[in-house]
């Protein structure tokens, strides 16, 4: 992994308090005036997950954090997922993308309506999730501990085996997966009870100090389905801002709910981004690296997948990864303008900069 340019060993440490950090970092804490809970944006990204995106609601909307508004992001959905939404939750706000093209271009269509409403933190999830009360409480507890921190992961279970791990923060390598999920599969029995840094966080729960969103720029739309999240974090690093893990903060994620696990449709785009993600951080020797494992590994997924029939999701990978080194990497984009009319709450909160205002003459 890249070293984390402000320090050498960015994998375990213990966060400092804000009284504690030398001055001229051009990093700031959050703008809510002292004594006012910062905001959260909590943006949720959909497409054509209806049903799936109404059980993440039913947990969103008992999120305890006192300035937290959910918001579904809409991308592109052909079913009636905005219209069900809008009739059983009329309080949620839901923007609408013309058009799915990517997780990343619907994400940076709430990033830039969040950031331009105000709010001190973005929390960017998937749609396949259900969260403790308490969750949004504890990821602002330890970001509001360090300026510095960017991103914050919480400990994420498996929905359909509660106390088994999925994820208490992502680890990057440059070999044929590039990312995993430290303590996936195991049983949670304390061995993750402590804040500390990580490499990476997983997109399926994100929280974002606004400073750092504003510093890094939006997602990147080169990857289409896969790898986003952890290109988002190196640069957020590269701004001089840190990844954690909140262990107290908890969800527990409906794997893959949403677009399946080892399918062609989506090996095809893993594989792909795979090969960007290696063109944007990987140094030579780092891309030789996981060249001779991607030829490693796929003959022996092949013969895996065969007995299922399943062996065109492996040539189907192979092809992304090949299309990915050969591919046109676009500039991101510094706007966005492709919504249509949303659903605007039955009871619309103010903007956040306007509640701040608003909390601290009170």
């Amino acid at each position: 992994m890249p070293a984390d340019p402000q320090k050498p060993s960015p994998e375990m440490s213990t966060p400092r308090t804000p009284e504690s950090e030398t001055t001229g970092s051009g990093v700031s804490p959050s703008e809510a005036p002292k004594g006012v809970p910062p905001s959260v944006a909590g943006l949720i990204l959909n497409y054509n997950g209806r049903d799936v995106t109404l059980l993440t609601l039913e947990s969103m909307v008992e999120v305890d954090y006192p300035k937290f508004d959910p918001v579904v992001i809409d991308n592109g959905s052909t079913d009636d997922s905005f219209e069900v939404i809008r009739e059983r939750h009329p309080q949620v706000r839901q923007l609408r993308v013309r058009e799915n093209r990517g997780i990343s271009w619907g994400l940076n269509h709430g990033i830039q309506w969040a950031l331009e409403q105000g709010y001190d933190y973005l929390l960017l999830m998937n749609n396949d999730i259900e969260v403790a009360a308490d969750m949004v409480t504890e990821m602002v507890r330890l970001a509001e501990t360090d300026p510095r921190i960017g991103c914050i992961a919480p400990k994420a279970f498996y929905h359909g085996d509660r106390e088994r791990l999925w994820s208490t923060g992502g680890q990057i390598h440059f070999r044929h997966s590039i990312t995993d999920e430290r303590g996936d599969g195991e049983i949670d029995r304390g061995q993750y009870e402590r804040d500390e840094e990580v490499p990476y966080v997983n997109g399926c729960a994100m929280l974002v100090r606004a400073e750092a969103a504003r510093a890094a720029g939006f997602w990147d739309p080169n990857y289409y389905l896969g790898l986003e999240d952890a290109d988002y974090c190196m640069r957020v690093k590269e701004q001089g801002f840190t990844c954690w893990y909140a262990h107290e903060a908890r969800l527990w994620h409906m794997i893959s709910a949403s677009i399946g696990v080892y399918k062609p449709t989506r090996t095809f785009h893993t594989g792909r981004s795979g090969a960007v993600f290696l063109r944007r951080h990987a140094n030579l020797a780092q891309k030789l690296q996981s060249l001779l494992w991607f030829a490693a590994a796929m003959p022996f997924a092949f013969l895996r997948e065969l007995p299922k029939r399943n062996a065109r999701a492996v040539v189907q990978k192979v092809r992304g990864f090949w299309a990915g080194w050969r591919c046109t990497l676009e500039p991101i984009p510094t706007e966005y303008d492709d919504l249509l009319p949303g659903h605007e709450p039955t009871e619309a909160p103010p903007p956040a900069a306007e509640r701040h205002e608003d909390a601290a003459s009170s």
